[in-house]
């Protein structure tokens, strides 16, 4: 009876975990519908973080909505054709062997404008101290905003991990590798913060984005190795 009560009152945090959950997974295997879930848990956690007054990570919700359009349509704009481009490349070797030398005294040639997927990259030095910069703009803004304007319990951790967040995703959106490091910071840090808001199911939701994340870098470092392993081959 006390669990089903329990359950009754934190549906929508349960939910809202559970959608989370599905995000990261998606995250971790690159899937495009990782967008699609990310804004409907972003939904979710606006309405959560606003009445438990995490008033910066309410925000950062509704940056991650606007963030997760643009990432769905950079994904989509970088991908979705790149089996076809294959196949084409492929058509076009056997052409060549086969047909010889067109009039112009060349070997058949097959043009393909075909996309390919958006691929994995290494943070670059220069966009490293851009985004460093950002996150100390960033973070000293949400502290005197939070200090001044809130009543924010927590001014000091929420502006921190909503800054940290931030950059995380953009760099998500943007395939870049190293976000994997960022994630791993933010996701212990609110569990810990959570925990003492008593926010049980969304503690659950980070300490297992957390361990998600380990995996995650695991998985797009193959990634990268595999790219730069197909790219010397070509």
């Amino acid at each position: 009876m006390i669990i089903s009560d329990w359950i009754s009152n934190n549906w929508v945090e349960i939910f809202g975990a559970v959608t989370g959950i599905v995000y990261v997974f998606l995250e971790i295997r690159q899937t495009i519908w990782l967008w699609p879930v990310g804004i409907i848990t972003s939904a979710v956690y606006i309405w959560i973080f606003f009445t438990s007054k995490f008033y910066a990570d309410m925000s950062l919700q509704g940056y991650y909505l606007i963030i997760s359009c643009f990432g769905w349509y950079w994904w989509a704009k970088g991908s979705g054709h790149g089996a076809q481009a294959a196949g084409r490349r492929a058509q076009g070797k056997q052409n060549n062997e086969t047909e010889g030398e067109d009039k112009d005294g060349e070997k058949g040639r097959i043009e393909y404008g075909a996309k390919s997927e958006l691929q994995v990259t290494r943070l670059k030095l220069r966009t490293g101290v851009v985004l460093s910069i950002v996150f100390v703009l960033l973070y000293a803004v949400m502290w005197l905003v939070l200090t001044r304007l809130t009543d924010s319990p927590v001014p000091v951790r929420d502006s921190f991990i909503t800054s940290l967040s931030i950059i995380a995703t953009w760099m998500l959106a943007r395939k870049i590798y190293e976000h994997w490091y960022l994630w791993i910071v933010v996701n212990f840090v609110s569990a810990v913060l959570f925990l003492t808001r008593g926010l049980y199911p969304t503690v659950i939701l980070y300490v297992v984005y957390g361990i998600m994340s380990f995996v995650g870098l695991a998985a797009w470092e193959k990634t990268i190795k595999t790219d730069l392993s197909s790219s010397k081959n070509e």
